[in-house]
């Protein structure tokens, strides 16, 4: 059995393959996490002028999540991986995808009639507008605000690789 931090980090991916799944993307890994990505998504097609429109991850779970007004108050980046999503520019959008779980890890997922729920949400947060911290250092951590309104879902997944969105999507 996984010890419960490669637990939890395991399970806050597949949550967001599942979305990714759900939303008719796929999904690829680098071999090697060198570079601050977990995982990318692409869509398989055409959007206007732009073929396979793509963004890259960083997936980060957390189940003691603390929120402040309209969101939440993360410090789990250390400046070297905060610089990793902000030193642009990059030519494949990077995000951060923080999934928050139940502390009890036999809480992650409940099967129940009308199907499989997973437990609790993910939010994203881009860097567009962030300057990289000048001599990043692993050992100090970055304060990030994420968003409460930024909810992934099957919708603002697709919407955020630039894929075609339809009305039935949430």
């Amino acid at each position: 059995m996984l010890d419960q931090r490669n637990h939890q980090g395991k399970f806050a991916e597949d949550y967001v393959r599942v979305l990714a799944s759900a939303a008719g993307l796929l999904v690829y890994q680098d071999d090697l996490d060198h570079d601050g990505i977990d995982l990318g998504f692409r869509y398989p097609g055409r959007t206007g002028h732009i073929s396979s429109p793509a963004i890259e991850v960083q997936i980060k779970s957390w189940s003691a999540p603390r929120s402040k007004g309209a969101a939440l108050h993360y410090g789990g980046l250390n400046e070297v991986q905060y610089n990793k999503l902000v030193d642009g520019p990059f030519l494949v959008p990077r995000y951060l995808f923080l999934v928050v779980v139940p502390q009890e890890s036999d809480r992650y997922a409940r099967v129940e009639t009308d199907g499989l729920t997973l437990s609790r949400l993910c939010y994203y947060r881009g860097f567009e507008d962030d300057r990289p911290v000048p001599a990043p250092s692993a050992a100090r951590k970055v304060p990030l605000q994420v968003p409460l309104g930024n909810v992934l879902t099957v919708r603002a997944l697709r919407e955020l690789v630039g894929a075609p969105t339809g009305p039935s999507d949430r």
